[in-house]
């Protein structure tokens, strides 16, 4: 039996070791309030404490020292444990390297926030990791995840479930050179985008013109690597942070394709 949580630790550990870099504004601040939408500004994060579960390669960690976090906790359990400290090393002493998955999250860290971007979509089991984020927080401590949405996915899951049957089969150096062939098309979808209203047209014309073409090689990557990935529906986003014992939950469809939600520890 395929172990799916060691796979995909596997896989993004290969991942963030082999697209290291996170330029201009896929690495900025303002595409973290982008992510953040209306729930929570990025003023609200300056000199606060906050977890990151999930860092990868730093771009989250980097995101939230721009923002003003006096003190990131950054968790990663890959291997790519190296390139995070290496694109963090400029501000390391505002930075806790844990080389642990997100249910090992220390308790009673007294945090503000913890936050979780694109992550527990890649998690088969992500309540243990909800409960490990409640307990690290302070009374009134808030948790922000960003999920997958199915609503508005429609039609990209009706094309990228079965073709995903095939790329999380292939060696690294093979989807590398698929992700390449697959960005040609993705440009293009984005040109067409400007005068059709086509699926994810606000997701393209907001935030993916906006990437360098390495970027959108390493977003096409991402999409097809990941052992495990799950597209949440709005009832199964709202009900996560409760099953962690969070309260207070507000929810945002981003650009009507996936969720930020965030969740309050009660006081």
């Amino acid at each position: 039996m395929p172990d799916l949580k060691e796979d995909t630790i596997r896989d993004f550990g290969e991942q963030w070791s082999a697209f290291r870099d996170n330029p201009g504004y896929y690495g900025s601040a303002v595409l973290l309030a982008d992510l953040l939408g209306p729930l929570v500004s990025l003023d609200e994060l300056k000199g606060k404490k906050i977890a990151d579960i999930g860092s990868g390669s730093g771009r989250i960690v980097n995101m939230l020292l721009d923002a003003g976090a006096s003190r990131v906790v950054a968790v990663e359990p890959s291997a790519a444990m190296q390139v995070l400290k290496d694109n963090t090393a400029a501000r390391k002493d505002r930075v806790d390297y844990l080389q642990i998955p997100g249910d090992r999250l220390p308790p009673d860290l007294g945090l503000d926030y913890v936050i979780s971007m694109g992550v527990l979509h890649h998690i088969p089991a992500p309540i243990p990791v909800v409960r490990a984020a409640f307990e690290a927080l302070r009374p009134g401590g808030r948790c922000i995840v960003w999920l997958y949405g199915y609503e508005g996915n429609e039609t990209y899951l009706s094309l990228v479930v079965p073709l995903r049957k095939l790329t999380v089969l292939l060696p690294h150096r093979l989807l590398v050179a698929l992700s390449y062939v697959l960005e040609w098309g993705l440009t293009a979808y984005i040109g067409l985008c400007r005068i059709l209203p086509l699926p994810m047209r606000s997701y393209m014309r907001s935030v993916l013109v906006k990437f360098p073409r390495s970027v959108r090689r390493l977003t096409i990557y991402d999409q097809l690597n990941p052992a495990y990935a799950k597209y949440y529906t709005r009832e199964e986003a709202e009900a996560l942070l409760p099953a962690g014992g969070f309260e207070d939950v507000k929810i945002y469809h981003r650009h009507g394709y996936s969720w930020t939600v965030c969740g309050t520890r009660p006081t």
